[in-house]
């Protein structure tokens, strides 16, 4: 049979064709973006410059501030206008933000911090020790150095802003530096931060909730009390875990309690255990594969219905046979880096450029040193507690230094501590009320970070030769 189609038809086949291949190349580019360590990173430092354009251009500052406090609570009146309902209370874009969509960047970090306590580099005492102590380290002596210029003042309540770390980041310079540094240092880096993170939601759930209410506090705990016995009970459906965790949420956002700190709750409520054991998987996927091997061979169609189908229940099992703990943290991981934090830098890092706000080492005795107290808690606060706790840590013979690190490699990777950023951002919008306080705060953890980061780089690259891990 002759081809009718007509020049115009193979042109324009042709050109679908190139497009189809030129939007393969592209998914596989951002694919491999995606999976590089310091990616993320790259992305939040756009979102950051971005911002803070958005927020000094005279032609967009008046927009952005617009957008960030448009209110979107949902308000229900009455007939009579007795009773009015209002739902969430005081919600904002900005708040929606902070409360919501980082309730997923806290479930994703509990996921994490429970994955390293049942079977990663904190699943023992021997190998939790040094991370512990050195992470403990790195957020007193940063709280002291803030308090040091701040006690007294109004300003005392932001003394958490400088202990936390950017896991991100900090894993992400440490990626730049390829094969220089021991993989032992990178896996003492990534417990260290995975302990501060927990350090930091504790000091979030302590003292920077406001007033609790303890119905709603009571009511959270008890759904929560009811899904850990599901857990218990081997319940591993995912829908029976994420559906009552909107209403947890809601239940934190009204107790007074930070609304993220559910995410991290749920996190520890979320079942590990697979739902087919290994000797069931195996013993299922013989019987499959068999099953296949059964399927006629002279048709050359692959595959077939029957092919379909046993294709489909090796993927069920496949699926089911790992943990939803692991699934949801794999799932949500890229959302969070590549969307999640990106946002949260669009709606915080967004400081009006003031000279006021610069002179971050200006001091007052009523407002205190809030930028000095961040940036030099930064800088020199986090790598001074990091490599004195871990020093008395390993001379005590409590913990045992990582294979083929000195000092002085140790101390270089401590500086990647003082990368606060995301954290830190957090924390210092709910240390303070006051504008002044939060925009210096700001500005002085963007320099703390990456002067932190600077720092870290160069010694990483003056004490370390390059080797093969």
């Amino acid at each position: 049979m002759s081809d009718q189609r007509t020049p115009q038809d193979h042109a324009e086949l042709f050109s679908r064709y190139s497009w189809v291949r030129k939007r393969h190349r592209l998914d596989e580019r951002r694919r491999r973006f995606m999976r590089v360590p310091w990616a993320g990173g790259a992305v939040l430092m756009l979102c950051v410059a971005a911002a803070m354009l958005l927020a000094n251009l005279p032609s967009t500052a008046m927009y952005y501030e617009h957008v960030l406090s448009t209110d979107l609570s949902l308000l229900i009146e009455s007939p009579d206008h007795v009773v009015d309902l209002v739902f969430p209370r005081d919600m904002n874009v900005e708040k929606l933000i902070n409360d919501g969509l980082m309730v997923i960047f806290f479930f994703v970090v509990g996921l994490e911090i429970k994955r390293e306590i049942v079977c990663g580099e904190l699943s023992t005492a021997r190998k939790a020790i040094l991370p512990v102590m050195a992470a403990a380290g790195g957020m007193l002596a940063p709280a002291l150095i803030y308090l040091a210029f701040n006690h007294g003042t109004p300003a005392a309540h932001g003394w958490g802003i400088p202990t936390a770390t950017d896991i991100a980041f900090a894993i992400g310079i440490l990626s730049l530096m390829g094969d220089r540094v021991p993989v032992s240092l990178k896996i003492f880096l990534t417990a260290l931060a995975v302990v501060d993170d927990l350090g930091a939601i504790l000091v979030i759930a302590v003292f920077y909730g406001g007033a609790v209410k303890w119905g709603f506090l009571f009511l959270a705990l008890a759904i929560m009390a009811g899904l850990y016995g599901l857990n218990r009970l081997g319940e591993t459906r995912i829908s029976y875990f994420l559906i009552p965790a909107f209403v947890v949420w809601g239940l934190f956002y009204y107790s007074g309690i930070h609304a993220t700190l559910s995410g991290v709750a749920m996190a520890m409520i979320i079942p590990m255990r697979p739902r087919y054991s290994k000797p069931y998987f195996f013993r299922q996927l013989r019987n499959f594969t068999r099953s296949l091997e059964r399927v006629r061979e002279e048709d050359e169609r692959f595959p077939d219905a029957e092919q379909r189908y046993y294709l489909q229940r090796m993927k069920d099992l496949s699926y089911n046979s790992i943990g939803m703990s692991y699934r949801l943290e794999d799932l949500l991981a890229p959302y969070v880096t590549f969307i999640i934090m990106p946002i949260f830098a669009l709606a915080n890092a967004g400081v009006r450029i003031d000279l006021e706000y610069l002179d971050i080492f200006r001091y007052s005795s009523e407002g205190g040193a809030v930028g000095m107290g961040i940036f030099l808690g930064l800088l020199v606060g986090k790598p001074l507690g990091i490599l004195l706790t871990s020093w008395a840590a390993v001379k005590s013979g409590l913990a045992e230094m990582p294979g083929g690190v000195s000092w002085r490699m140790l101390l270089a990777v401590a500086c990647l501590g003082g990368i606060g950023f995301t954290m830190s951002i957090f924390v210092d919008a709910l240390a303070f009320d006051e504008e002044f306080f939060v925009n210096q705060g700001k500005i002085a953890i963007l320099l703390g970070s990456l002067a932190s980061a600077l720092l870290g780089a160069l010694l990483i690259r003056a004490t370390m030769p390059a080797v093969k891990n």
